[in-house]
């Protein structure tokens, strides 16, 4: 067998251009002053007294009073959530993420309503992530079968008890199309993943009532090479989707190697997956299909405007970098909140995520942003 390729890119700030690492020192760390107000009823600007007024002086006015209610009720959500470990810039970060997804006109996205059987937005997803032929992909294949599925319980009860009116689902996200660093055979830098492989899998998500994503790192591949071969384990009502555009070398990203370059997805390829993905489920009368897109830069994901939405499948952006809390909170805030798709997802790293001694970010801190995600992803 080939040997895997590992997902090595670091969490950036969402810029155009490239990466940036997170080399930054910490502010030194205080709590943040002034006094706070109580939190907003509901998660978008439209609880907000609406810009405009009679006359130039209500104008300023009412524009005043608006920032000021989204910096009351950020500041807040930030105080009512706070966990020891966390410097002024992590605050400073989440605060200014709540801040932009509350002013956003875009949110929430006023897109098709949801359907019969659709599991978003009235569950939330919580995913482990990862590949059973490696320990070094995500959480998935680190530990024994057992003692995973008995993690991920515990998990799916924290999201639980943080949310209870969102009921957590549990996930077991396959990677079964595996970017690689050699051509391989066919010259395509992929391994496909068997079907013994991705029934067991399969086996392991039905054990706790969980459903199975897919994903598709596609290497030189493409997506219309890759998604058709996996369209006969889609058409069950319990399996979903993920594309992985940091593997994805085309573009711009022609003739490199997965992994020396982040790669690129153009709205196209995303609306031909959508296209296939409703197509299933109207011929196999299926629930909506759920379609994960990871992002942390956004070159990642290019013309997001033009992603059409379907009622038949619901489009999640995933936030995918790794770093500590501050970085997350900008690259959360810069390629999710700044460019409203559908929903929303949010990806942590048990290792990652701690190397420089930050505890992992917990649901009540995630259960602060706006807009909420939808999508939990653990590697």
């Amino acid at each position: 067998m080939l040997p895997l390729v590992f997902a090595v890119a670091a969490a950036t700030a969402c810029e155009r251009g490239g990466a940036r690492p997170a080399t930054s020192a910490p502010f030194e760390d205080s709590p943040p002053a002034g006094p706070v107000s109580p939190p907003l009823r509901a998660e978008g600007p439209e609880v907000l007294p609406p810009a405009g007024g009679v006359g130039k002086v209500a104008q300023i006015d009412t524009a005043q009073a608006r920032r000021r209610l989204i910096a009351d009720s950020a500041n807040y959500l930030v105080g009512s959530s706070r966990i020891a470990g966390r410097t002024t810039r992590d605050r400073i970060s989440h605060v200014a993420a709540i801040r932009r997804g509350l002013d956003h006109p875009g949110w929430p996205v006023r897109g098709p309503e949801p359907l019969p059987g659709s599991i978003l937005p009235t569950r939330r997803i919580v995913a482990f992530y990862g590949n059973p032929l490696s320990n070094r992909m995500g959480i998935l294949g680190q530990i024994p079968p057992a003692q995973m599925l008995a993690r991920l319980d515990q998990v799916v009860a924290e999201w639980n008890q943080a949310d209870p009116r969102t009921p957590a689902l549990p996930a077991l996200h396959l990677i079964a199309v595996v970017a690689q660093d050699r051509p391989g055979r066919d010259g395509l830098y992929r391994f496909r993943m068997d079907s013994s492989l991705i029934r067991r899998v399969y086996r392991w998500a039905q054990e706790r009532r969980a459903v199975l994503f897919l994903d598709i790192q596609a290497g030189r591949s493409t997506i219309q090479q890759e998604l058709p071969r996996l369209l006969p384990w889609l058409a069950g009502p319990d399996v979903h989707l993920g594309i992985d555009p940091e593997f994805y070398m085309h573009y711009t990203r022609a003739g490199r190697a997965p992994g020396t370059r982040i790669g690129t997805l153009a709205a196209a390829d995303v609306n031909y997956v959508i296209d296939e993905l409703a197509r299933l489920v109207t011929q196999n009368q299926l629930p909506p299909k759920v379609l994960v897109i990871h992002r942390f830069t956004q070159d990642m994901l290019t013309e997001a405007r033009s992603i059409r939405l379907d009622p038949r499948v619901q489009v999640v952006i995933n936030m995918d970098g790794w770093g500590p809390p501050w970085v997350k909170f900008d690259t959360y805030a810069k390629c999710q909140v700044a460019e409203p798709v559908q929903f929303t997802g949010f990806k942590l790293f048990f290792h990652n995520d701690t190397k420089q001694s930050d505890p992992l970010l917990t649901p009540g801190e995630l259960m602060t942003l706006r807009p909420r995600p939808v999508y939990i992803q653990y590697q």
